[in-house]
């Protein structure tokens, strides 16, 4: 027992223990506060309370798959819009790194640093071991209420997936 109690903090330090399991369809937004890319406190329950409420997981800002990933949805923004989505990008990153990714990239939408894992965490998103990156995951919200998620998020085409769903919506 003793063991066990030393190795679970170094476990969780390495992304490798426990995590809350994923957002099941029906679930309702986690009341889970980030902090964005300009260190502006986000509410993510308030911000998902009505409309359509995109939030994404991706493991490290400026790296070639989140890239195409954000880039994606920034292609496909204004379409994205009027259909009534934001969108909300969560990663492990400080907020730094997130302002210079949104600059670089020119990302229309926010992006939340999440260097504490608070966000990650309440959304059931796995890290990636021994970096504790988060998995690359998609979540969308329609008044606060989880109608479709994708657990193994595509880079290239998560807007065209995004895109995909709201057209069955009724």
């Amino acid at each position: 027992m003793k063991t066990l109690l030393l190795i679970l903090p170094l476990l969780s330090w390495l992304g490798l223990g426990a995590h809350a399991a994923p957002l099941e369809i029906g679930a309702r937004v986690p009341d889970v506060t980030g902090i964005d890319q300009d260190g502006k406190s986000v509410s993510l329950k308030e911000a998902a309370s009505k409309g359509f409420v995109l939030v994404y997981f991706y493991p490290k800002a400026d790296t070639p798959g989140c890239t195409a990933q954000a880039c994606s949805l920034r292609d496909a923004y204004v379409e994205l819009g009027q259909k009534g989505v934001r969108i909300y990008g969560v990663s492990a990153d400080k907020a730094e790194a997130q302002r210079k990714f949104k600059e670089k990239y020119k990302l229309p939408f926010e992006l939340i640093a999440d260097d504490k894992g608070k966000v990650i965490e309440a959304f059931g998103v796995p890290r990636l071991p021994v970096v504790g990156f988060a998995s690359r995951q998609a979540f969308l919200f329609r008044d606060g209420v989880l109608v479709w998620r994708d657990l193994k998020a595509s880079t290239k085409e998560q807007a065209a997936d995004v895109l995909k769903v709201l057209a069955a919506q009724k």
